[in-house]
């Protein structure tokens, strides 16, 4: 149920207090905003009225937000951003379905979206959205239908639909040794790469070869986009997923630094909310992706 109209202030309003918290002045503020300074006052008094709370206290010739101004105002910031994303998003999909879906960075941009084409094409009056998510979430709290998941299933109160095994290559820049590629034993005594998400990675890759790696050290990456231009430029060798792996090969930016592509622990799933209701769009890209 929604409040009161009475406690509804004026978009206005409340763009004039945000644009104040946010640069510090009703000057700054109603240059951003391409109004007079006075109107600017006027806003924000006309709100303070309506809260029946002092929102902002003279300052010389200015005017400063008082401590409830400010923690009203940064209410206000994601009531409008809400409002413009929703707004964005009902312009940008029209009269077509849509799905909410949180995407792993690197997984998403090179082993999802090429294959999304043939699901528009199959159904195009459905659009995706994507936003990025490298944890699991709240799917109570947060807007969306599904996510991508790698690991296990240890994501509390979702469905599972496998999508892809983890497969990885050790790769490196074309300069990084002498002789490429190396052994790995070789391998062993260079700079490694790592990443947050894949503690044990490196280790496990080296079991692979039959030797036993303890206290690796090195740089340290939250997502393999970064990752990978750390190894383009010649940092260290990386353990990256072979789509991602061979994306980099065929550009030229990396080599492979030492064997072929091997199996990983850990599984790429879609996952969506047990509780709730499933919409139509949902149904068609899960069972669009279990045939594909």
């Amino acid at each position: 149920m929604i409040a009161s109209r009475r406690f509804l202030p004026s978009i206005n309003s409340l763009t004039a207090l945000e644009a104040v918290d946010r640069l510090g002045s009703a000057t700054a503020a109603a240059q951003d905003l391409s109004l007079t300074h006075s109107a600017v006052s006027r806003q924000l008094k006309v709100l303070e009225e309506q809260i029946g709370v002092s929102l902002f206290v003279r300052d010389g010739k200015g005017l400063k937000l008082t401590l409830a101004g400010e923690t009203y105002a940064k209410s206000v910031r994601e009531v409008l951003k809400n409002l413009a994303q929703a707004s964005l998003k009902v312009k940008a999909t029209g009269s077509r379905s849509s799905l909410n879906l949180a995407v792993l960075p690197s997984f998403g941009m090179y082993w999802l979206t090429p294959r999304l084409r043939g699901f528009y094409e199959a159904h195009p009056g459905i659009l995706i959205n994507q936003s990025t998510r490298v944890l699991p979430f709240d799917f109570q709290q947060d807007p969306f239908d599904a996510a991508l998941h790698f690991g296990s299933q240890n994501w509390p109160g979702v469905n599972y639909l496998p999508l892809a095994t983890e497969r990885v290559m050790a790769v490196c820049a074309p300069g990084f040794a002498p002789k490429l590629p190396l052994t790995p034993e070789a391998l062993l005594e260079m700079p490694l790469l790592h990443l947050e998400s894949r503690p044990g990675a490196w280790e496990g890759w080296f079991a692979q070869q039959g030797l036993t790696a303890s206290r690796l050290r090195g740089m340290l990456f939250d997502q393999f986009a970064n990752m990978s231009e750390a190894v383009a430029a010649g940092f260290g060798a990386a353990l990256l997923p072979q789509y991602l792996a061979e994306a980099e090969i065929s550009r030229g930016r990396v080599v492979p630094a030492c064997g072929d592509v091997t199996e990983a622990d850990g599984t790429y799933y879609l996952v969506w909310p047990k509780t709730g209701d499933q919409s139509e769009a949902l149904t068609r890209l899960i069972d669009w992706l279990k045939r594909g």
